[in-house]
C-alpha cells in the first residue's frame, strides 16, 4: 500500500526532543506503514540565515505537495522584521480554522479534576483575519492604528467548519463567542454569518455569548459548553484560558485546517531553558498528531495510540511538570516508551476511545492523495449584486487644533461641496457638534462629512469625496481616509461613542 507523504518540521528549543518522542510512539503503533514523514526547514535556523519568512523555498514546495504539515513549537526571533512563523504558515496556506480540544485527562490534576468536574469541549478559532493581518500604521506623534478586518466569506467558512466538526464528533451544541455589543459591524458580521450557517444544521443547538461573559462562564461552569467558535484574537485568548482549565498548553492539541493544506502542531512555547535536557513533556504534540491521524482517516491507529496515552496517564506515568509528586518522573524518551509499551491497552478510569462509525475514509488506511494545487488565488464571495451608494467620507487628521477651531476649518473647507461636516470624534468618542469638556483628546481626529440635505445618494461616485479630501489635504496632514457608503440602503459605517 502506498504511503501518504507528510511534511515534518521538528521545531526549535524542545521541539526536536518532543517530536522524536511522538514519532517513536507512532513507529511502535505501525503508523509508518501508512505515512512517510519528509523533513523540512522552518523556524529559528532559517530566520538566522536572513530569511524573514522563516521557511525555505524547498520547505514551501514540500508542504504544498504534501498538503499536511506536522510541526513542533517554533521561535520567532526578537527584532529583525521576521513575523511569527506560526501565523505566517496558517495564513499563507489558508489554514482558516484552528481546532483545539480541551478535556480532563487522568493523572493531570487541576482544580476541576479535584472537584469532580469533567472538562470536555472544543474551541474553533478563525485563523486568517481580525487583527492578525498585522496591518498597522503610526498615524501621528501619539497614535498607532491596527486594522481589524472581518469578512463574510471568512466568517461563514469557519462557522461551517465548526458545525461540520460538531456533527462529526456527535456534539449537540455550538456557541458563537463575540463582542458584537461593542464592535457591532465586525463582530456583528461574524455573529450574523454564524446564525446563517446554523440554519443548515437544525439538529445542532446553537447560541451566542459575549466573550467576556464566556471567559467567566468557562472558569465557573466549563461543563456547559461543547464547542465555541470565535474570531481570531478572541479565539487565541480564550484558547489559552481553556488550556489553563485542563493543566496548561502542554495538554492542549491543535489542528489548523484548510481546504488544501492543514497544519498539526503543539502551540506551547519552545522552552529554551530546558531544551536539550530530555525532560520536556511531549503530550500536546502527541495529541496533535493523533488529531492528524484522524484527519488522514487512520482512525484505528489514532484510537490505539490515544488509549495507550490515557492508560499511561492513569497509571501515573508522568514527566516532571505534572502528576503525583510521590511518583518518579520520566524523561521525554522514557515517557514515550511507557506509552508505546501500553499500545493495545484500554484505560479503566475513563471511557476508552473507540472508532466512530460511519467515518469518511477507511480506518487503518491513509486518506486519498493530497488535493491538486489551485491554479490561481481564489476570490471568495458571500454578498453579490448589492447596491452600494456613496453618502460621505471620514477623513482622519493629525493636528494640534482645538475641537472648535477644527470644526470651523472643516466647515469652511467643505463649503460649495455636496457634503457637510456632521461629526468630529477623538479616539472613537464624539466631541463635536456635542461632547463633554471632560473628554481628553489626542492629536488624531476623525472628521465626518455626509451628504447635504437635498443631495441624492447615488447621484455621483467617490470622485466628489476625493475632491474634498484633496482640498483638506492642502491644509492638513491626512493620516487616512474611509469612504462612507450604504449597501442596499443599510449604513455601512458605525456611529461614534456618544453620538
Amino acid at each position: 500500500m502506498p504511503t501518504r507523504p507528510i511534511a515534518l518540521a521538528a521545531g526549535d528549543g524542545i521541539g526536536p526532543e518532543i517530536m522524536d518522542a511522538a514519532l517513536e510512539v507512532f513507529r511502535a503503533a505501525g503508523v509508518d506503514r501508512s505515512i512517510e514523514f519528509i523533513p523540512v526547514e522552518m523556524g529559528r535556523s532559517v530566520f538566522e540565515e536572513g530569511n524573514t519568512r522563516g521557511m525555505t523555498d524547498a520547505c514551501i514546495r514540500t508542504v504544498e505537495e504534501c498538503g499536511i504539515l506536522f510541526k513542533g513549537p517554533m521561535e520567532t526571533p526578537k527584532g529583525g522584521g521576521g513575523k511569527s512563523i506560526n501565523v505566517t504558515a496558517r495564513k499563507v496556506w489558508n489554514a482558516f480554522a484552528n481546532l483545539r480540544h480541551f478535556r480532563t485527562l487522568p493523572g493531570v490534576e487541576t482544580p476541576y479534576s479535584r472537584s469532580g468536574i469533567n472538562v470536555n469541549f472544543y474551541i474553533v478559532r478563525e485563523n486568517l483575519e481580525d487583527t492578525y493581518g498585522g496591518v498597522e500604521h503610526r498615524l501621528s506623534n501619539d497614535v498607532i492604528q491596527c486594522k481589524r478586518l472581518i469578512s463574510a466569506p471568512g466568517s461563514e467558512q469557519v462557522s461551517r467548519f465548526a458545525f461540520q466538526a460538531a456533527r462529526r464528533l456527535g456534539l449537540d451544541r455550538v456557541h458563537c463567542g463575540h463582542k458584537a455589543n461593542i464592535m457591532k459591524m465586525t463582530d456583528g458580521l461574524f455573529l450574523d454569518r454564524f446564525r446563517a450557517v446554523a440554519r443548515d444544521f437544525p439538529e445542532i443547538e446553537h447560541g451566542d455569548v459575549i466573550v467576556d461573559a464566556l471567559c467567566m462562564n468557562l472558569v465557573m461552569r466549563p461543563q456547559e459548553y461543547r464547542m465555541v467558535v470565535l474570531p481570531n484574537l478572541q479565539g487565541d485568548i480564550v484558547s489559552d484560558l481553556a488550556a489553563g482549565l485542563v493543566g496548561g498548553l502542554g495538554f492542549a492539541p491543535s489542528a489548523n485546517i484548510g481546504r488544501h493544506i492543514s497544519i498539526f502542531e503543539a502551540v506551547h512555547g519552545t522552552a529554551p531553558d530546558i531544551a536539550g535536557r530530555g525532560v520536556a513533556n511531549p503530550t500536546a504534540l502527541l495529541l496533535s498528531g493523533i488529531m492528524m491521524l484522524r484527519h488522514l482517516g487512520l482512525h484505528d491507529d489514532a484510537a490505539t495510540i490515544e488509549n495507550a496515552l490515557l492508560t499511561a496517564l492513569e497509571d501515573g506515568v508522568r514527566t516532571g511538570d505534572f502528576g503525583d509528586r510521590e511518583r518518579p518522573s520520566l524523561g521525554t524518551r522514557d515517557y514515550a516508551r511507557a506509552i508505546a509499551d501500553r499500545l493495545g491497552s484500554r484505560p479503566r478510569s475513563v471511557p476508552p476511545v473507540t472508532v466512530p462509525q460511519p467515518q469518511a475514509g477507511t480506518p487503518g488506511a491513509a486518506a486519498p492523495e493530497p488535493p491538486q494545487r489551485p491554479r490561481h488565488q481564489e476570490v471568495i464571495r458571500t454578498f453579490e449584486n448589492v447596491v452600494a451608494q456613496v453618502v460621505g467620507c471620514d477623513i482622519y487628521l493629525d493636528t494640534p487644533l482645538s475641537t472648535i477651531a477644527l470644526a470651523e476649518e472643516m466647515t469652511r473647507l467643505s463649503t460649495d461641496t455636496p457634503f457637510r461636516l456632521t461629526l468630529i470624534s477623538n479616539r472613537g468618542t464624539q466631541v463635536w457638534p456635542t461632547g463633554s469638556t471632560y473628554t481628553e483628546c489626542v492629536d488624531y481626529w476623525r472628521v465626518r462629512f455626509e451628504l447635504r440635505d437635498g443631495v441624492v445618494a447615488g447621484s455621483f461616485g467617490q470622485a466628489r469625496a476625493i475632491a474634498l479630501l484633496e482640498r483638506i489635504a492642502e491644509k492638513f496632514v491626512v493620516c487616512s481616509y474611509e469612504l462612507l457608503r450604504t449597501f442596499d440602503g443599510i449604513r455601512g459605517y458605525s456611529m461614534a461613542q456618544g453620538q
